[in-house]
């Protein structure tokens, strides 16, 4: 028997607003796809971190080179929102935004002050742009074990979006 369901292959892509030091972008980044690794998942690293246009076609370069079908567009420190969406709307297929916990030198976790600004800008371009292949969940911005945790729950839908993507319905009659 044939079988019909899409194999997603799931690329990871980090951004910082390039007023942040990037390597906090890259550094959140690791520990997300560490996390997300260990519970057993696989996802393609992708090398570019976005912080403006031309970083977004050079990471559009290497997810269609690594043959990526979905993507996790993740803020490692909030995220130029112009760019980040261009990127799911130049890709085009199932996107998911995520956002790190921000970190800070009183507060490392209980009461940390949190990327929702960075996820509500991100949101907001969404919208504008009117981008029907982004995926925020309820609650985007957290750990990397949370944030892993999520994207596992992000597979479904991108194996849904994907299939029907290429659906081909025939009638007869």
């Amino acid at each position: 028997m044939h079988n019909n369901i899409p194999v997603v292959k799931l690329g990871l892509v980090a951004t910082s607003r390039d007023c942040f030091p990037i390597a906090l972008s890259a550094k959140r980044k690791a520990a997300l796809i560490d996390a997300y690794t260990k519970a057993g998942g696989e996802i393609v690293d992708i090398p570019t971190i976005i912080e403006n246009e031309n970083d977004t076609m050079k990471a559009l370069e290497e997810v269609k080179a690594a043959g990526c079908n979905a993507l996790v567009i993740f803020l490692g420190n909030f995220g130029p929102e112009g760019p980040e969406t261009m990127l799911a709307d130049k890709f085009g297929g199932p996107c998911m935004f995520l956002a790190a916990a921000e970190e800070t030198q009183e507060d490392l976790f209980d009461g940390r002050g949190d990327a929702y600004c960075g996820m509500l800008n991100a949101s907001y371009s969404i919208a504008l742009k009117n981008l029907k292949n982004c995926y925020i969940p309820e609650f985007p911005v957290g750990t990397a074990d949370e944030l892993a945790a999520l994207i596992f729950e992000f597979i479904p839908i991108a194996t849904v979006k994907i299939g029907l993507a290429d659906l081909k319905v025939f009638s007869f009659g």
